[in-house]
């Protein structure tokens, strides 16, 4: 090398050092010492403690164009939507739109539209370019048709499609059908964000068996190495409370019944969800609310027995910490 190339070198390198010493300083208000912040709304930097403002003008890497409301943005922006797993593409291939129309609205000919279907076919076709990811689509189109069904958020369906996704990575689907890893898949992420489903409930919109979706459960979880804490009987309670009609008093009773139960430790072995369902129709009781037996059988999918039992087991805790 050079002795020019040498003092060029030397000279950016030192640029670079006496850049990253300035940006270091500022990190503290040179005033006060206090910490510093970034307003992108205004494009200043300022200290949060006297508030000196720093630097101005900073660069807005924000899009150029106004939208004063979701209809407008969605016509000015010009990215796509943000990557899903919910996807078997993550979202990052070409969909081609059911509207036989064009981009200015006009109907297309019949010439035009079989071009299109043509070419949707197609499209459908080159997405799927394995086993693999046809296995991953249906396999997520069952988790989200099943997450719908039982009015589960989108974080749920995340988590569900990176379980089943780790199922498929590792090899644990041979010897076992693809419905019945995606309910399992999605049962054990319901139970992870704390909106747990009972297994009646997931067997209900399920294309398999209570039996096969229990077993394929506990293999993915113990396999996959997931942590799944055992259900709270108070995450049923505002669904339950809910769905009878039930005011915010009976709920607050239901889960004052629940922490009861626990610190007298009646729950242990206990169903999770006909804990909660004795619990709720105590609640009822309580606060002269007119709810019957058979109404809170049908809503929590369990038997009138067990209600009974569990609510006379419920009082019997609450006396206990009472007296």
């Amino acid at each position: 090398m050079s002795d020019t190339n040498v003092r060029r070198f030397q000279r950016a390198r030192d640029e670079e050092e006496q850049e990253e010493d300035e940006q270091s300083e500022t990190l503290v208000c040179p005033e006060c010492g206090g910490s510093v912040a970034t307003d992108t709304e205004h494009g200043e930097t300022v200290c949060e403690d006297c508030g000196l403002v720093i630097e101005e003008g900073e660069i807005d890497r924000g899009p150029e164009w106004r939208a004063f409301d979701a209809a407008e943005k969605d016509e000015k922006s010009r990215v796509g939507a943000p990557t899903t797993n919910m996807m078997h593409d993550k979202g990052l291939s070409t969909n081609i739109g059911w509207q036989d129309k064009d981009a200015y609205g006009n109907q297309l000919s019949n010439r035009q539209r079989q071009k299109m279907q043509r070419l949707r076919t197609w499209n459908e076709r080159f997405r799927t370019r394995d086993s693999k990811e046809r296995n991953l689509k249906q396999a997520l189109g069952e988790i989200d048709r099943m997450a719908s069904a039982l009015g589960l958020p989108d974080n749920v369906r995340e988590t569900s499609s990176v379980i089943y996704r780790r199922a498929l990575d590792e090899n644990l689907l041979p010897g076992r059908s693809i419905e019945g890893v995606a309910t399992a898949s999605l049962y054990a992420a319901a139970r992870q964000a704390g909106t747990p489903r009972s297994l009646d409930e997931i067997t209900q919109v399920s294309r398999v068996e209570k039996d096969e979706i229990a077993r394929t459960y506990r293999y993915v979880v113990r396999e996959l190495g997931l942590e799944v804490a055992p259900a709270d009987p108070e995450s049923y309670v505002p669904r339950f409370a809910s769905d009878l009609d039930l005011s915010d008093e009976a709920e607050r009773r239901a889960r004052q019944l629940l922490k009861s139960a626990k610190e007298q430790g009646i729950h242990s072995g206990k169903s999770p969800v006909g804990l909660a369902a004795a619990a709720v129709y105590a609640a009822s009781l309580l606060t002269n609310e007119k709810v019957t037996q058979s109404d809170v059988s049908e809503v929590a999918n369990i038997s009138e027995v067990t209600i009974r039992n569990r609510y006379h087991e419920l009082l019997e805790a609450e006396d206990g910490i009472t007296t």
